[in-house]
């Protein structure tokens, strides 16, 4: 299993949610799922967690969401990057 991270400000979250549920790169089309985190201090300020099969699965969605260029609006963003957990800490 693999995670995709991207953190972005997306400004208007009402008004980009329905742009990312159409997912027009298709960087989640062999997802298992995903989560999306916003900022308590700023809600326009999102982390979303992509869970893939596998490392492999996870850098070709990084790929194609590069790819397409949509996160090239965004000025405030951290590049998705892939990550594999470390530990499994259960409280």
């Amino acid at each position: 299993m693999a995670f995709m991270l991207t953190r972005i400000n997306v400004g208007d979250y009402d008004a980009w949610k329905p742009q990312f549920d159409k997912d027009a790169p298709g960087a989640r089309q062999s997802a298992k799922g995903h989560r999306i985190f916003r900022s308590v201090d700023d809600p326009g300020e999102v982390v979303i967690l992509v869970e893939f099969a596998s490392p492999d699965a996870a850098k070709t969605g990084r790929e194609r969401l590069l790819a397409s260029g949509v996160l090239d609006r965004f000025p405030d963003k951290s590049e998705p990057t892939v990550v594999e957990e470390a530990e499994d800490i259960r409280y």
